[in-house]
């Protein structure tokens, strides 16, 4: 059984290919049944070891498109939280069967730890592990950013010459990383924008480019320019004087929204900080594709879940 654990498992033909399933997803959802019998039988499981909301739900509406059975695993109010192992657990749900397991930890390598132990038989999805990954994340941003790029005519396209701006905390963020490897795989060019203190060791080692300066990363005219939401759960120290003095610095306001050349798009993986890392203008405004990506989040989860559980394909490592 394979797995989605990392970007960086993914080349451009298997990554095209994700899209281009997820295409054929999006459709159903026009239908006036959206709902396909694909993986009935099958049994998916949503262990969420942090809280979400839209990740969890975006799983489990994709997984009941396809017809699945779905079970939502919490860690509040369940075994884990009274100290069960993530080994108990594995093979708790291998005992009811399951057949993908969707993982989000605080952790990073969670689920990597979970798909090479062996102990259960199931295909693993990392839904975000620590401030590690969240390939699904990027998935989802990089068919939006084509949709936008290529239309209709998007199938077997990938993002070659697009520019790509990620703006804001990427020291703690699973999507920064995620998404770097991703666009790289697809020919977009990524240019990372952040103070120094929201920057992680190796990131030279990064395919991007690394700038401080918002205003001079708005003038170069970036196709997609993605802000990062500041995760302040993840934060033990001050890593910027004040909010205000970041909003100023390195928030996304309506002045600097409106400089963006036209045609080009503004996102956000959600849940935003309004006032802090967006204002309300650019957030609301026609560049903003933030609803187009939730959307586009439960198309993705879709493919990848038909993927892995069909026995026609299979994705990452």
């Amino acid at each position: 059984m394979r797995h989605l654990l990392s970007t960086r498992d993914l080349d451009r033909d298997t990554a095209v290919g994700i899209l281009d399933v997820a295409a054929d997803m999006a459709d159903v959802a026009t239908r006036e049944v959206k709902k396909l019998p694909t993986l009935r039988g099958k049994t998916v499981v949503n262990l969420f070891f942090e809280d979400s909301t839209r990740t969890r739900v975006s799983f489990e509406v994709a997984a009941k498109r396809l017809s699945a059975d779905v079970i939502n695993f919490s860690a509040k109010g369940s075994s884990i939280s009274k100290g069960e192992s993530l080994k108990d657990t594995a093979q708790t749900l291998a005992a009811m069967g399951a057949d993908a397991v969707v993982i989000r930890h605080g952790s990073s390598g969670a689920p990597r730890v979970l798909a090479d132990s062996g102990w259960i038989d199931a295909g693993i999805v990392n839904a975000g592990d620590g401030t590690h990954e969240h390939p699904t994340q990027a998935l989802l941003d990089a068919f939006t950013m084509r949709r936008r790029l290529h239309g209709n005519a998007a199938r077997g396209k990938d993002l070659n010459g697009l520019r790509v701006t990620i703006v804001g905390d990427v020291l703690h963020s699973r999507v920064a990383r995620s998404n770097v490897w991703l666009l790289g795989a697809l020919g977009a060019s990524v240019r990372i924008v952040a103070p120094a203190t929201l920057l992680p060791m190796g990131i030279e080692e990064w395919p991007v480019e690394v700038g401080y300066d918002l205003d001079e990363a708005m003038d170069a005219g970036p196709d997609v320019v993605m802000m990062l939401r500041i995760q302040a759960e993840r934060m033990s120290a001050a890593f910027f004087p004040t909010a205000r003095e970041y909003s100023r610095q390195w928030g996304l306001d309506d002045e600097r929204a409106a400089r963006l050349p036209a045609g080009s798009i503004v996102m956000h993986p959600g849940p935003m900080n309004r006032g802090l890392e967006i204002s309300a203008g650019a957030a609301d405004s026609a560049r903003s594709v933030v609803l187009e990506q939730v959307a586009n989040g439960v198309s993705i989860r879709m493919a990848v879940l038909y993927l892995l559980l069909s026995g026609t394909g299979e994705v990452g490592a």
